[in-house]
């Protein structure tokens, strides 16, 4: 019988694996909130565990999570006035779009070309 050994915990944080996952969490969280606030903490969990590509993932993944959160209440806020829709539905392309070009980077073993930006 093989001695199997579990991998390190910093080989899981430090491969990307589960920074793609946080980026599907963020996609399935269009559909259902939750989702994306255990993705901010695993992110904020995987930032101290990581180096490298990942980290920068990481960074992105708690940056695109509070940028997005207070977009999101900024339209919620204004749908008071009709503009607020409006904000709200940007703010929705603008998560996908991040999610989507992150999780693209994170496939590709690559870091995330602007890690810094409130766009994308």
């Amino acid at each position: 019988m093989q001695n199997i050994e579990a991998a390190p915990a910093e080989s899981r944080w430090s491969n990307g694996g589960i920074a793609k996952i946080v980026y599907i969490a963020y996609l399935c969280s269009v559909f259902i909130g939750w989702p994306a606030i255990v993705g901010v903490i695993v992110s904020h969990v995987g930032q101290g565990n990581s180096g490298g590509w990942v980290a920068e993932h990481y960074r992105f993944q708690i940056r695109t999570f509070w940028i997005g959160l207070l977009y999101f209440a900024v339209g919620f806020l204004a749908t008071v006035i009709v503009i607020g829709w409006f904000v709200l539905l940007a703010a929705l392309v603008w998560w996908i779009v991040r999610s989507v070009k992150g999780l693209r980077c994170a496939l590709r073993s690559e870091p995330y070309p602007n890690v810094t930006t409130w766009l994308w």
